[in-house]
């Protein structure tokens, strides 16, 4: 097993320093590279409260990504996260449009599993207390302050109580049994919480436990424990361990959603972009819009007044 990682602890984590050190993460690839541009300059010019930003790509994307790296931006390459038995290669299967990571310890695995691997593993590099997760997609319009994150030595765990006890969410609800298989927990106990959205925190002491438990649980290293099943979340996985396992301790809950994202659908026309933005709740200071969609970065950075 990993020796870097803490074992299960019999007690909850301790109060955080009144200021703690933290740091945004960001996971991307190179076909974000453009929107992960639009995040940093977004981010350099709204958010306080972080001390450092770290961008975690694959090896091959370093020199692109680089470009971007400040003395306050790191560009971390996965295999100084990552075991090296999980390679990445060009699948023959999409005619080599795509990559798939191949291990004999995992199923074949997609960028967007690995990229959920990494943001787990820069805990093991990063060193700040508070890890606050932001896709490469996302773009800061207000003001924030990463303090939103913590108070009386919490950290806060973004959760949306009850929502998998309704119809639909079949996804949510696997990736919420397998979290539960990943740490152990006796498959009898059922989570309906959702943990997952953008611009959420993670306290990085409790993911170095959370992965001790992980590999105490199974005797391996966790990233084979997660892999071997390719309907997982890292959103889901941290959440239930924290609430299942540590029963809320070192945190607080909070639903609110700090990003206003467009999930799913078509690209958004000029007007719908600025009812979009305009219908932001009061808490939200960011937008996403996800890449997948397709939306023009170039009309996103003219509609938030950022032409280059």
């Amino acid at each position: 097993m990993n020796k870097r990682f803490v074992p299960d602890p019999l007690a909850g984590p301790r109060l955080l320093p009144k200021t703690p050190t933290a740091a945004v993460v960001t996971a991307s690839y190179a076909p974000d590279f453009e929107r992960c541009r639009l995040l940093c300059e977004t981010l350099d010019r709204h958010v306080s409260g972080a001390a450092h930003h770290y961008i975690l790509v694959e090896h091959r994307d370093l020199a692109l990504f680089r470009q971007l790296q400040t003395s306050r931006r790191s560009v971390v390459d996965e295999r100084d996260l990552l075991p090296r038995w999980l390679r990445a290669f060009d699948d023959p299967l999409s005619l080599f449009r795509r990559r798939v990571w191949l291990s004999l310890k995992t199923q074949p695995l997609r960028g967007w599993h690995v990229q959920q691997l990494r943001r787990i593993a820069i805990s093991a590099h990063a060193g700040e207390d508070v890890l606050i997760f932001c896709d490469s997609d996302v773009a800061f319009l207000k003001a924030f302050d990463c303090g939103a994150f913590w108070r009386d030595g919490k950290a806060r765990l973004f959760r949306r109580d009850g929502v998998l006890a309704d119809d639909g969410h079949d996804e949510h609800r696997l990736w919420s049994c397998n979290a539960g298989t990943a740490l152990g927990i006796d498959s009898s106990r059922r989570s309906v919480h959702d943990y997952i959205s953008t611009l959420i925190a993670w306290r990085r002491d409790t993911v170095l436990a959370m992965c001790g438990r992980i590999e105490k649980v199974h005797g391996r290293d966790w990233v084979e424990v997660i892999g071997s099943a390719r309907k997982f979340s890292e959103c889901m996985i941290y959440g239930r361990y924290v609430d299942d396992l540590l029963d809320g301790a070192g945190h607080f809950h909070g639903s609110e959603e700090f990003c206003r994202v467009h999930w799913t659908g078509e690209a958004l026309s000029d007007d719908e972009f600025r009812r979009f933005v305009a219908s932001m709740a009061p808490e939200q200071v960011a937008i996403g819009m996800q890449s997948f969609i397709g939306t023009d970065i170039g009309r996103i950075r003219r509609l938030i007044g950022l032409d280059r």
